[in-house]
């Protein structure tokens, strides 16, 4: 088994900012022209996520009123009785989607579906930069 580890940042704005990262993921995996491999993708940071979806406009707005529901950003949290740093929301949104996705690499090609893109969330209240981790094992 070997394992390469690839990783890029992206700027976001923070408070639910969804933004496709599929290429660049792609970028990570087809510049080591593997055939077959488990491609692990995940973002360091409690109030980021990593999920799928389609990166559609419907979707860009049915996500995060969803999330509002579950996790409303003017809701009290104990975090931030404790912390004093307005985010506890995005602490539960984040635990909520997660941090990683696995896809397949087969025949040298991620096994995405034809509507499906890899997307990172980031719920916190003020634009961040974040590091993706891309771990291949083949």
């Amino acid at each position: 088994m070997t394992v390469i580890n690839e990783k890029f940042t992206i700027n976001t704005q923070g408070f639910t900012d969804i933004i496709d990262i599929t290429q660049k993921v792609k970028n990570a995996v087809y510049n080591h022209s593997l055939q077959s491999a488990v491609v692990h993708v995940y973002v360091a940071g409690s109030t980021v996520s990593i999920t799928n979806i389609e990166f559609e406009p419907g979707l860009l707005v049915d996500l995060p009123e969803a999330l509002e529901k579950i996790a409303p950003l003017a809701a009290q949290y104990h975090h931030d009785e404790t912390w004093h740093d307005g985010n506890g929301y995005a602490h539960v949104r984040a635990s909520i989607v997660g941090n990683n996705t696995i896809v397949p690499l087969i025949d040298g090609a991620l096994q995405l579906g034809q509507w499906q893109q890899i997307v990172l969330i980031d719920f916190d209240n003020k634009a961040r930069t974040r590091t993706v981790y891309v771990q291949i094992v083949y």
